[in-house]
């Protein structure tokens, strides 16, 4: 006889029984006891004691395969003969593909047809099987159903099943083990609630005065507001940067325990996350997922509002499946979500010497010294420029400081650091076709990382040389590449060349670069 298709749960176990479960959860045939690792750097930074459970060490790279294996280590022989199956376009599923071929049985795992080659070829290399359907979860997740019930298999939720929050309950179990001292909060990333379901029944249960507070992305908060409206709420859509939590609906057990057990919830937005990946960096020399660095942004932003000092949290890094291309996007933001880089559209004449002027001004700011992170500047005028402009701070609010120190200086300055249309697209944008660029000659230069490198390149240049064109973006090497559009007569060329060989910087010549003549050339 066929098993009936997946069903939500209706279990509302007691603390007691959760606690009975975790303490004989089955995970450590699949699992390891990931390390509890103090973050020095950022502990010194934040001036409290952060702890990292790094469950981004586990086999398949995340906490999910705890629960996944738990839920299946509990199943009938006569299940596990039939197999398993789940809908997941991420960690869950090689959760279930490892702890199926651990088990000897056969899994299915419907995924969207959206998901990346990179997580199909993971689960396929764990025995699992794969069936591609739909353009998103919710697609995948009701074709698993009727696979389900057509083939007889046992469904394995990611999240709303007392056996999955058994499992990743454990990571709470060897938190508390393994630190056995003052422990103020756990911070804890929520999805569809699974994980912070399982940490906070736990922790109640065995030291209640340390506080659970789950953490969701700004644009995915499902928790969050389900909380706040005493149901459950589905969200019309979510934000997909942290995939790993980007869900609509949470779970209805799961819920059932958040609202009864956890103290705080907290959300953080892109910036930070990407901010808190760079700190895990830093500390451990590892790369976790969005979601694996929620709980560590949340941290960053607890101490900040309630000026702590002194106190141990800690942070679990749910996972490190990153996908390699994210870590362009992830590093340009980092430093604005820490608010060590500020942005500025400036405003200056366009007149002979101003350029210099300008960059004059940036290196007498209070505070000290400022390294320009990115540059963008096209002639479009003929009586004053925009320019974009990045550069480094010292502290958090410092941008609206040096954007009215700018207007001292006669450079009228508006602060873009938190518009999100100038991070996402404009620094990208500036320039274009310029009927006042003429005589202009294109060239791209290798300037060395280094104070004064520009104000050396602006002294050796000929007053009637103007600068038309300007880019450039600090990636954090050694040697920065700028684009630089010159004025400059046909009778100066002599001159000019005189001037690149005196300059000792690299250079290449792209007056001729089909490209430059199709967008940037009148």
């Amino acid at each position: 006889m066929k098993p009936a298709p997946a069903k939500k749960t209706t279990a509302h176990l007691k603390p007691a029984d959760y606690l009975k479960k975790i303490l004989t959860a089955r995970v450590y045939d699949v699992a390891v006891e990931s390390a509890l690792e103090p973050a020095r750097s950022l502990s010194r930074r934040l001036h409290n004691k952060v702890l990292l459970k790094r469950e981004d060490q586990q086999p398949v790279f995340s906490f999910k395969l705890r629960g996944a294996y738990n839920k299946m280590a509990h199943l009938t022989p006569e299940q596990l003969q039939r197999g398993v199956i789940c809908a997941s376009a991420g960690n869950h599923a090689q959760g279930v593909a490892l702890g199926a071929h651990k088990l000897g049985t056969r899994a299915v795992v419907v995924m969207p047809v959206t998901t990346p080659q990179l997580k199909i070829d993971a689960v396929k290399a764990l025995g699992g099987e794969v069936v591609l359907h739909g353009d998103s979860y919710s697609d995948a997740y009701n074709h698993s159903l009727q696979l389900q019930a057509k083939e007889g298999l046992t469904f394995v939720h990611p999240f709303d099943d007392p056996e999955v929050i058994a499992g990743q309950g454990t990571i709470a179990m060897e938190i508390l083990r393994q630190h056995q001292g003052p422990l103020h909060a756990v911070f804890v990333a929520i999805g569809g609630g699974g994980l912070i379901a399982g940490v906070a029944n736990y922790i109640k249960a065995v030291r209640p005065e340390v506080k659970v507070i789950g953490v969701q992305m700004n644009d995915s908060d499902a928790m969050l507001q389900s909380v706040a409206a005493k149901k459950r709420v589905t969200l019309t859509d979510v934000g997909l940067f942290s995939d790993g939590t980007a869900v609509k609906l949470v779970g209805e057990e799961t819920f059932r325990v958040a609202r009864g057990l956890v103290d705080d919830y907290i959300t953080v937005d892109t910036d930070s996350v990407c901010a808190a990946i760079k700190d895990v960096f830093v500390d451990t020399r590892s790369i976790v997922e969005p979601a694996g660095a929620l709980a560590v942004a949340a941290i960053k932003q607890y101490v900040a509002q309630h000026k702590t000092k002194g106190e141990t949290y800690a942070a679990i890094l749910c996972g490190a499946n990153m996908n390699f291309d994210r870590l362009r996007f992830v590093a340009e933001r980092a430093e604005v979500g820490e608010e060590r880089e500020a942005l500025f559209a400036v405003t200056i004449p366009e007149e002979r010497g101003s350029f210099r002027r300008f960059c004059e001004a940036i290196g007498s700011l209070p505070g000290g010294p400022r390294n320009v992170t990115e540059f963008n500047y096209r002639i479009s005028d003929a009586a004053k420029a925009h320019v974009f402009v990045g550069l480094t701070t010292h502290a958090k609010g410092e941008s609206t400081k040096i954007a009215a120190n700018f207007g001292r200086h006669g450079f009228a300055a508006l602060d873009l650091t938190h518009d999100e249309l100038a991070k996402e697209h404009i620094r990208h944008m500036v320039g274009g076709h310029s009927a006042l660029a003429q005589d202009e000659r294109l060239l791209r230069f290798v300037f060395p990382e280094r104070p004064g490198a520009l104000l050396k390149f602006l002294s050796l240049m000929r007053p009637n040389w103007n600068i038309s064109l300007f880019h450039y973006r600090n990636q954090g090497a050694d040697y920065g590449r700028i684009l630089v559009g010159l004025q400059v007569p046909k009778a100066d060329d002599k001159a000019f060349a005189r001037f690149l060989d005196t300059l000792g910087y690299p250079w290449v010549e792209e007056t001729q670069n089909p490209v430059y003549r199709m967008f940037l050339q009148s």
